[in-house]
């Protein structure tokens, strides 16, 4: 492994693991909901797409900052592994935590006000709701650009952090019977 950056073998099955199972999970259903409801005359429960192209294209980017956000959040709870016997506590903290704080339960707006601000210092709003919300056309113009150079920040600092993490972790680590 000497020649090989653990950080980035960890992301990138990170990158792999979660890419497989949202385009198995997500493509199904968008073909279902933007095709196959308005066929039965669901046009109310249809997926509309983004009203322009330009509208599209921030989405896109928007999924690519959350998906490298993601792996990189996952990284950092691999890395936990190694000052923990165990990765059950960090990897059933974090994806609740991540659930509910990402607005996949509930949409972040429908929050209490007196929330709002904690919601979007957190980066979790960059996994879901921020992608979800320029799909939708909730957030437009400069708003969206904004929105991306904070899920872009959110992306640097976690990888930032992962490596550093896992620099301090590598320089402790001892390996047994090898």
């Amino acid at each position: 492994i000497r020649p090989l950056d653990l950080y980035w073998i960890w992301y990138a099955r990170a990158m792999a693991w979660r890419t497989a199972a949202t385009l198995l999970r997500s493509v199904p259903l968008l073909l279902f909901a933007a095709l196959f409801l308005p066929l039965i005359g669901a046009h109310d429960l249809a997926l509309s797409l983004p009203p322009h192209l330009g509208a599209f294209a921030y989405w896109m980017m928007s999924m690519l900052f959350a998906l490298l956000l993601s792996c990189a959040i996952t990284t950092l709870i691999h890395i936990t592994m190694m000052w923990t016997v165990s990765g059950q506590g960090a990897g059933t903290i974090i994806p609740v935590a991540v659930t509910i704080f990402s607005g996949m339960i509930i949409p972040l707006p429908l929050f209490p006000d007196w929330m709002q601000l904690f919601l979007r210092l957190l980066p979790f709003h960059a996994l879901f709701d921020t992608p979800a919300r320029i799909f939708s056309g909730n957030i437009t113009g400069i708003e969206t650009i904004a929105v991306l150079f904070q899920q872009l920040g959110w992306t640097i600092a976690a990888l930032l952090l992962g490596r550093l993490v896992i620099k301090q972790g590598l320089r402790r680590l001892v390996v047994q019977g090898g």
